[in-house]
């Protein structure tokens, strides 16, 4: 193969492994580090302490109760004055450790179900909406405050109510992009690495290739991460006016933890292997010995002997 088309076979092909790095790492967070509840629920458990996380669940669990205990609280002067002190009641709890095993309990829930209800091929006339039943969740607080001896703890009702969680008008575009993710999440990072195994192997000089393998993959760190900071605030400024912004902050932050490290990690990666690249071509013994003698001066000319004419 002529050397000009390896040089630009090798170049297109490292071209396009920097291009589907940065959204192979995405789709192969999304369909697989998503996916496992285990790490979900770990991921999600230290926004059980966020303050403002806290606040949030105790405005929301405090309205919700205001509503449910009684229609006479919701007219006159009385909701006003009762609502500081049942939202105070349930700010309290939220330091608890029923609270934190409640919070871990409703996500492992809830991300049960939602899984589930992706994964499933139902048909589309009779899909009704994704809901959770939060009945387990307070019996496991019952007993947590039981144990704690805690008062009137046995007398806390455990009834299923059945909780939206997923429309059913979203559940049929949610689903195929679900699927979706999970092909790309797989071909896409495994597509880049054979471009550029592919790009390195056909270039004509591989060095310089790895090299600029490198770059291009730094870059793509650089890219995810930025790309991970738009997100966030594009996802914020799209959320309704009721919802708490420093808590949805805090829960985004929590699930695209793992992307910052990754992005983080490509950039230095990339910069790593650029820089020993260079190193171990610039600082080769014969080059610096070559570098320090300085030019080599050219040679005299040898001295041409005079021509003699012929008489």
């Amino acid at each position: 193969m002529p050397s000009r088309l390896r040089s630009a076979l090798s170049a297109v092909l490292l071209t396009l492994s920097c291009l589907l790095l940065p959204f192979g790492a995405l789709a192969l967070w999304a369909a697989y580090g998503l996916t496992d509840t285990g790490r979900y629920v770990t991921t999600m458990a230290p926004l059980a302490t966020d303050p403002d996380v806290r606040d949030a669940v105790a405005d929301a669990v405090g309205d919700s109760l205001l509503r449910e205990a009684g229609r006479g609280l919701d007219t006159g002067p009385l909701r006003g004055s009762v609502r500081p002190f049942v939202h105070d009641a349930v700010r309290s709890f939220t330091q608890t450790q029923a609270f934190r095993l409640a919070w871990d309990a409703g996500n492992r829930v809830t991300h049960d179900a939602v899984l589930r209800a992706l994964r499933e091929d139902r048909d589309e006339a009779a899909a009704g909406p994704v809901t959770v039943d939060f009945a387990p969740v307070t019996a496991q607080v019952k007993q947590q405050l039981s144990d704690e001896h805690i008062p009137l703890a046995a007398r806390i009702p455990v009834q299923h109510t059945a909780v939206a969680v997923l429309p059913a008008d979203e559940l049929t575009s949610l689903r195929k992009g679900f699927h979706v993710l999970e092909v790309a999440g797989f071909w896409l990072p495994l597509a880049a690495v054979v471009f550029a195994a592919a790009g390195i192997a056909l270039a004509v000089r591989r060095r310089r290739a790895i090299a600029a393998t490198a770059l291009g993959t730094a870059l793509a760190g650089a890219l995810l991460g930025l790309a991970v900071a738009v997100g966030r605030s594009l996802t914020l400024a799209g959320l309704p006016a009721d919802v708490p912004h420093p808590a949805a902050g805090a829960v985004y932050d929590a699930l695209t933890g793992t992307l910052r490290t990754v992005s983080w990690l490509l950039l230095a990666l990339g910069l790593t292997v650029a820089l020993t690249t260079w190193l171990t071509r610039n600082l080769r013994p014969a080059r610096l010995v070559r570098r320090l003698r300085g030019p080599k001066e050219p040679a005299p000319a040898p001295a041409q002997e005079p021509t003699r004419v012929q008489a």
